[in-house]
């Protein structure tokens, strides 16, 4: 038989039970092996009640004290009844001094008492009692985040100044950093919100007309590392420029909103499926609705992948072949399907993006294959900086062919002379 003697509400802070007849304490910590909440009891006498009854932050401090040994017992284990009636009389009934002198040799859970009110800097201090003589019995779990995150960041040596900390609540991103940011205002002190506002003004400045799209050869739903580093850099540069003062965290958390919105942006802008078209494309693509691409009526193109998928594109005045390709990259493209070729077979040419070196190569038809005879075909590689020089590199062929590749050169019909090339440019990227 089971009785309630005493409880403050429906939470979590320990309540006094009457079991067979014996007073005993009863708490709910950790969880078992199927996640389901354990609960705890050991017993306590009719002086221990008196003082849980009366004092609100006595009652918090055995808790606090309690908790280590709840999770000491894990998913499975027994509470160590005798290490927990041990800590009835030091906690509830010894003076102010010889419980602060108590929670300096004994482990004790920090976050419940801060998340009741305690004086984070009286705790610092090892005052405990003092802590808790604004105790709440409304626990402020929000409290609790920012307080750890206050002491991973002190560990770090990070010290926030009054806008540092009004910026990472403005993005959400003062508890958790790897937060998705957004606006919140209302979050922000009124005294100091235009002056938050000023700073993001200056960011929003710095990355005006940006895009961050998506980057196809990681399929349909990666966002292109080195657009999202461009807007990233131009925000940190601007806002340190405009706003010294400003804490590192800080300016990382403005820098990151910049670049969620402007990838948003992105996103919701006509354009190909990867993300991104640029005005080259655009124009690309009213050439392919007109027939005239590289003054000429391309009218088909052929897209293949490394594992023998084929698609053709014709002109259908829907939409251009850049756009297109793209989007059969996107779907296609994984860590073992990193090369993609486009052909004009009229002509006999094409390119073959390899994604996995940086690479090109354009391949024109020097002979054509007849009497039995293999076709003859002239093969030059190109290093490529990019998702952006890729761009390019698609949409001058889709206009004009292999010869509107030249002045995307330096082009090498000599594979050892392009190994070398290759090998100088990694080696000095490593540097």
């Amino acid at each position: 038989m089971r009785d309630v003697v005493f409880t403050r509400g429906s939470g979590w802070i320990p309540c006094v039970i009457r079991e067979n007849g014996e007073l005993r304490l009863m708490l709910g910590a950790g969880a078992d092996a199927d996640h389901e909440p354990r609960t705890f009891t050991f017993p306590v006498t009719e002086a221990h009640l008196a003082v849980i009854r009366e004092d609100l932050s006595r009652h918090l401090l055995l808790w606090s004290a309690v908790l280590p040994l709840c999770d000491a017992a894990g998913t499975r284990g027994a509470l160590d009844g005798t290490a927990a009636a041990a800590l009835l009389d030091p906690v509830l009934l010894a003076s102010p001094a010889d419980v602060d002198a108590l929670f300096r040799r004994v482990p004790w859970d920090r976050g419940r008492l801060v998340a009741h009110g305690a004086d984070v800097d009286l705790l610092e201090r090892g005052q405990v009692c003092a802590a808790m003589r604004a105790a709440t019995v409304t626990p402020d779990e929000q409290r609790v985040r920012d307080h750890h995150a206050d002491r991973r960041r002190a560990e770090r040596g990070v010290l926030l100044g009054p806008l540092d900390a009004a910026l990472l609540r403005y993005t959400g991103q003062y508890a958790h950093g790897a937060t998705i940011p957004r606006r919140i205002p209302d979050a922000v002190d009124a005294a100091l919100l235009p002056e938050v506002l000023r700073v993001i003004a200056t960011a929003e400045r710095a990355c005006a007309g940006m895009r961050i799209g998506l980057d196809p050869r990681r399929g349909n739903r990666t966002t292109d590392k080195r657009a999202w580093d461009r807007v990233a850099t131009a925000v940190d540069q601007a806002v340190r420029r405009a706003h010294p003062g400003l804490a590192d965290d800080a300016v990382r958390t403005v820098g990151f909103l910049m670049c969620s919105e402007t990838a948003d942006r992105s996103k919701n802008t006509a354009g190909d499926t990867a993300g991104e078209t640029s005005g080259e494309e655009d124009a690309e693509a009213e050439d392919g609705r007109t027939g005239a691409v590289g003054g000429a009526s391309r009218t088909a193109l052929s897209f293949s992948d490394d594992k023998g998928v084929e698609v053709k594109w014709r002109r259908d005045g829907r939409r251009g072949a850049s756009a297109a390709f793209w989007e059969f990259v996107g779907e296609r493209s994984a860590a073992d399907n990193e090369v993609f070729t486009i052909e004009d077979e009229e002509v006999g040419e094409g390119i073959q993006l390899h994604f996995y070196a940086d690479s090109v190569a354009r391949v024109t038809t020097v002979r054509e294959g007849a009497d039995g005879r293999d076709p003859e075909y002239r093969v030059e590689y190109g290093l490529v900086d990019g998702l952006d020089d890729y761009r390019r590199l698609v949409h001058a062929f889709v206009r004009g062919g292999c010869a509107a590749l030249e002045p995307h050169g330096p082009w090498m019909a000599d594979v050892a002379e392009f190994e070398r090339a290759r090998r100088a440019r990694r080696a000095g990227s490593s540097r």
